[in-house]
């Protein structure tokens, strides 16, 4: 019988209740994340707020708030939300919660005034302090705009850089999309919790960026989508990446919010030009006015991110090609053509020009190395 590690065991419970301190006064009504961050530039850690007296607390928050904090904030409310976080948390190892003292904690978003004291990680949480770019635009987005939202993507996911969006219908999901089809990350930054999927058809977009990317959010777990959350999250998608693309979006629109985001928050803006008659030109048209760069092609990106880029690189070694033959030119279009919903053999075989016999080979190929899975109604890509 082998004796469980005690030392082991007492970490991961110091650990915990240290996790325990910062989700307390996430939970508090009232504290967001500017106030927290304000209190933590005071106190120094969670434990110190937590022990704090009125009178030092009154100095830099409302007198309802001081006295919450100061007495007993743990109500029973709070203390079931506290419990069922530590069952998420310890329910996968694809599950994290990373505070603003952990070294995981992505650098360039600790750099934002109001950078969340807390994010909750569905994925590899390592994608996040890695070079990113974002991906943004309008969500009834023309089918030239889509198409090359997903070029883009895909192009930029080859040369390393991870994308990041925010799961929405339209220009993000094309994103999220181009760069999967390149077997490259990507990064979806929510404006509910990790564990509500928002908008509900983007299941299985949701579940492949789990599985080969990361679902970030800083909203409790259960935040149901709410308009006041988008703002928040879109701070957090310019914050976490080098700079921001705009593909098709209008003048009033959420997409120009993240630009603006991204420029006070010292980011680089890009924007693609359309036709002066679509209207879902007009706000790039109006970036580019402001001074955000031109792009009409994913070189256009690197070459003005280059330098940001070559010190980052720099960093860490290379990880080596992984090459596989199975992994053929003809595969890949399936693939490609597949998009991430379920797609009959008919469709599939009409929009990549396959005929059904030859097309039933790859496919069958496809699945037997783990790429695709047979369902009811057709095919869906796993990977």
């Amino acid at each position: 019988m082998t004796r469980p590690n005690t030392e082991q065991e007492a970490l991961h419970q110091q650990e915990w209740q240290e996790l325990r301190q910062w989700l307390l006064l996430s939970f508090i009504s009232g504290l967001g994340a500017v106030r927290y961050r304000a209190l933590l530039k005071e106190f120094g850690h969670p434990e110190s707020i937590l022990n704090a007296t009125y009178d030092q607390l009154r100095a830099g928050l409302p007198d309802k708030l001081a006295r919450c904090i100061a007495g007993k904030p743990e109500t029973s409310d709070i203390s079931e939300r506290i419990e069922h976080t530590r069952n998420w948390l310890e329910s996968s190892e694809a599950h994290h919660i990373i505070p603003l003292s952990s070294p995981a904690y992505p650098v360039r978003l600790k750099e934002i005034s109001d950078a969340p004291p807390l994010i909750y990680v569905i994925g590899n949480p390592k994608l996040l302090s890695e070079p990113q770019l974002a991906i943004v635009g309008s969500r009834r987005p023309t089918p030239q705009g889509r198409r090359l939202a997903h070029d883009l993507a895909l192009e930029l996911g080859k040369s390393g850089l991870v994308i990041t969006s925010g799961l929405a219908l339209g220009i993000d999901a094309a994103a999220h999309q181009g760069v999967l089809s390149s077997y490259g990350s990507t990064v979806a930054v929510l404006g509910t919790g990790v564990d509500q999927i928002y908008p509900r058809n983007h299941q299985s977009l949701y579940s492949l960026i789990a599985q080969q990317g990361a679902i970030v959010s800083e909203f409790p777990l259960g935040t149901s989508a709410s308009p006041g959350h988008f703002p928040r999250r879109n701070r957090i998608i310019s914050g976490l990446s080098l700079g921001v693309l705009v593909v098709e979006a209008e003048q009033k629109s959420g997409s120009l919010i993240s630009a603006r985001l991204a420029a006070e928050q010292g980011r680089d803006v890009f924007a693609v030009p359309g036709s002066v008659l679509n209207p879902l030109s007009k706000g790039c048209h109006q970036l580019l006015r402001e001074g955000a760069v031109l792009v009409e092609s994913h070189e256009d990106v690197l070459l003005e991110l280059q330098p940001q880029l070559e010190p980052m690189l720099d960093e860490t070694d290379p990880e080596p090609e992984i090459v596989s033959d199975a992994i053929n030119s003809q595969h890949l279009h399936v693939l490609d053509c597949m998009g991430f919903d379920v797609a009959s053999m008919d469709l599939l075989s009409q929009v990549s020009g396959l005929p059904c016999a030859e097309l039933s080979v790859v496919l069958t190929e496809l699945e037997m190395e783990g790429l695709v899975q047979s369902v009811p109604g057709g095919f869906v890509r796993v990977r």
